[in-house]
């Protein structure tokens, strides 16, 4: 799944460690929720969401296989 949450990150100045920490994940997680290798839980899904302030389909893009 795609997502846009670095490019979110980086708008607001934010390093992985930083957005880790505000969504109370290691930054190993927010790395690989940036390189697409790690698909989150609908509830982290909505926790970044919220904190971007976006919709989930704002955040994360679905496509199909």
């Amino acid at each position: 799944m795609k997502t846009k949450i670095q490019e979110l990150r980086k708008e607001r100045g934010l390093s992985q460690e930083t957005l880790a920490g505000e969504l109370g994940v290691t930054r190993q997680t927010v790395i690989s929720l940036e390189k697409e290798k790690y698909v989150a839980s609908l509830e982290l899904a909505f926790k970044i969401s919220k904190f971007f302030g976006k919709s989930i389909e704002e955040v994360f893009i679905y496509e199909e296989e």
